[in-house]
């Protein structure tokens, strides 16, 4: 027999959703079957496979022990640095400033060195997340960016504010700006661009066309001319819908491809300027809630802005 209690970071998940994630090794017809006989309980009742669960719950399993058997405690994130540049930080929440060259997740390569793994591992070496005292929460990023576009990035410390912003997100109660530099000089010093995007996933691309066909999705981004030195511009960029490399597709498209970029500029451009990576930086953030938000309600209207924007200085000396 074993006994769960349900924390706060496992409330509001289905049970069988929980049981699941919490005991990798228990197969799910077991589960169901055990459910239906009553061998799992809750309360000390019967439940079902779709009851949620409730903080304080406590769940008793009349299962053997090798259902409940747990990797032993190596963890891979702590093969992560734990260096962060950190923005902003409280008991809900971080906003972290990455720079270029970091993915944010392991990729398909696997890579123990990531923006997540270093959350975790900063977290941890501060006593604030303690994987065996978790049964299926980790602290996770709410949002993502390119490995080689910087700037900023959400992370959630608990289900609740993973919850809640996911939502915050979904429904576009965010605003996020750009900064980019791209070659030329844009034909209108404001304006709100429309168009096409296909995605191909086998190429990690997307394709830009004016008119939509069965696979494409509509994007429209907004741009800002800041400042023009020598044949390229600085812009402000916010983007209107959140589509795969779209402010690097949608404006290399109108002839004015992002400096540095080596998948949608052009070598003859990136040579020039000499950059590493592409001139695209999630530079500021604000919080524009339209509905409640619960525990972060004390967010709403708040902004928070990246200051150390590598390619800034280097766009000042241009002529």
């Amino acid at each position: 027999m074993k006994q769960v209690t349900i924390g706060p970071n496992d409330a509001g998940q289905r049970l069988d959703k929980f049981l699941t994630k919490t005991y990798p090794n228990l197969p799910q017809s077991m589960l169901y079957k055990s459910i239906r006989k009553k061998d799992i309980k809750c309360n000390g009742k019967r439940c079902e496979i779709s009851t949620r669960l409730v903080q304080g719950d406590v769940l008793t399993m009349y299962l053997k022990d090798e259902f409940f058997q747990q990797a032993p405690e190596e963890y891979d994130f702590l093969k992560a640095p734990n260096k962060l540049n950190v923005l902003f930080e409280d008991e809900n929440l971080m906003l972290l400033d990455k720079k270029p060259g970091l993915i944010v997740h392991p990729d398909e390569h696997y890579h123990y060195d990531s923006l997540i793994a270093r959350v975790q591992h900063y977290l941890y070496e501060k006593g604030e997340y303690q994987p065996a005292n978790e049964a299926s929460f980790a602290p996770a990023l709410i949002n993502r960016i390119d490995r080689n576009t910087g700037g900023i990035v959400m992370a959630a410390k608990n289900a609740e504010t993973l919850r809640i912003m996911n939502e915050k997100v979904k429904h576009r109660e965010l605003t996020k700006l750009y900064l980019c530099i791209v070659y030329g000089h844009m034909p209108k010093k404001e304006d709100t661009l429309e168009a096409f995007l296909e995605k191909n996933e086998s190429r990690n691309r997307v394709y830009i066309s004016k008119k939509p066909t069965s696979e494409t999705k509509s994007i429209r981004t907004r741009y800002r001319v800041l400042k023009e030195r020598g044949g390229y511009s600085l812009l402000e960029v916010e983007l209107l819908t959140g589509r795969t490399h779209q402010i690097r597709a949608h404006l290399a498209y109108i002839g004015h491809p992002l400096a540095g970029d080596g998948k949608y500029g052009t070598n003859a451009i990136n040579k020039a300027c000499g950059f590493k990576y592409q001139a695209l930086y999630s530079y500021k953030l604000r919080f524009d809630f339209s509905t409640p938000a619960g525990l972060l309600d004390y967010l709403n209207g708040r902004a928070f802005e990246a200051k150390e924007i590598w390619f800034l200085d280097g766009f000042k000396s241009w002529d």
